[in-house]
């Protein structure tokens, strides 16, 4: 089984790590203006049915980022405790 999963599988209400971002330089800029980036843990909030939007808490803000955005994004398998 693999250690790392993306954010659009991973499961509303879990607590991930980002271990990697894989995307050009404008996606990882994007995104790390958004407060996402390597080592940054996050929370899965939702998700839209047929690859629509995915919801994430990045510290005290909710973020939606698409889906194919979100399936870029690799997270840790081990859940994080709140």
């Amino acid at each position: 089984m693999s250690r790392f999963i993306s954010i659009a599988t991973m499961l509303a209400g879990q607590r991930r790590r980002i271990i990697a971002i894989k995307g050009g330089h404008g996606m990882i800029r994007r995104l790390n203006a958004l407060g996402i980036y390597e080592g940054r843990i996050i929370t899965k909030i939702s998700a839209q049915w047929m690859y629509g939007p995915v919801v994430i808490r990045v510290g005290t803000i909710d973020v939606a980022i698409g889906y194919s955005m979100a399936n870029r994004i690799i997270v840790s398998t081990s859940e994080i405790s709140a």
